[in-house]
């Protein structure tokens, strides 16, 4: 019984919203299982596998790069004082600036395609992995780093053996909200900026004839690889590194 909890209320939202398409009699607002129906044709012409790819594709591009630069970044600037005044002030003025605000100069920059996309998820997802790591270093408790400072650790040992260590599982948090905003960026993105993804799905089957169906039929299919998404990274919260961050942090 406690396995089916969890999918309750979604049993509860989709038979509301059966109950309220057949009491309105919208004609443009489709059914569960037109909407079921419309995956199912998506997935025997080949489209559906071909939009995800394309949007995992651009979201793991663009995270990654993200993590690459924004981690060592937030690092440095958390483990110095001088830099964090001063940089601190304009990642403050930048954080809040939708990434969709982005999208001319992406495409002034890039043109159509999958490096404007590219880059919004990269500029999503910078921010708040930056921020993250500042903050993190700067919790560290100060009473580690003198005592790495005392054994003679280098910067570098300093960072790789007590300050990363202690700034994991914030990291993590980190990564998971970052994500998220990644994929809610990509999706929208795509509905401007390229000619495939699940966003472009979603605009394309709203052109073609009104077809809501598979406009709904994409909705579905970005929730529940959002969840995916969210699963898999609180997964990654609960391995042991990540644990043991935690105690010794």
């Amino acid at each position: 019984m406690r396995r089916l909890t969890p999918f309750l209320g979604l049993f509860v939202f989709i038979a509301a919203w059966d109950l309220a398409v057949r009491l309105t009699g919208a004609p443009l607002v489709p059914s569960p299982w037109e909407a079921f129906r419309g995956i199912g044709e998506l997935t025997a012409r080949g489209l559906l596998v071909k939009y995800v790819v394309a949007s995992l594709f651009r979201v793991t591009w663009g995270y990654l790069l993200a993590l690459v630069f924004a981690v060592p970044f937030g690092i440095a600037v958390g483990m110095s004082p001088r830099a964090q005044a001063t940089i601190n002030p304009l990642l403050q003025v930048l954080r809040p600036i939708s990434p969709l605000a982005w999208i001319p100069i992406a495409i002034l920059w890039f043109g159509v395609g999958d490096f404007s996309a590219v880059f919004l998820i990269f500029l999503a997802s910078f921010f708040p992995l930056a921020v993250t790591a500042m903050h993190a270093v700067h919790d560290v408790d100060p009473v580690h780093l003198r005592a790495g400072e005392n054994f003679g650790m280098s910067r570098g040992e300093l960072i790789a053996h007590v300050v990363l260590p202690a700034i994991v599982p914030q990291l993590i948090v980190g990564m998971r909200i970052a994500l998220g905003i990644a994929w809610l960026v990509v999706v929208a993105a795509e509905m401007i900026a390229v000619s495939s993804g699940l966003g472009f799905l979603i605009v394309d089957a709203r052109n073609a004839g009104n077809r809501y169906d598979l406009v709904v039929a994409g909705m579905v299919m970005i929730g529940v690889i959002g969840i995916v998404l969210d699963l898999a990274m609180r997964r990654l919260e609960k391995l042991d590194f990540v644990r043991w961050g935690y105690v010794e942090g």
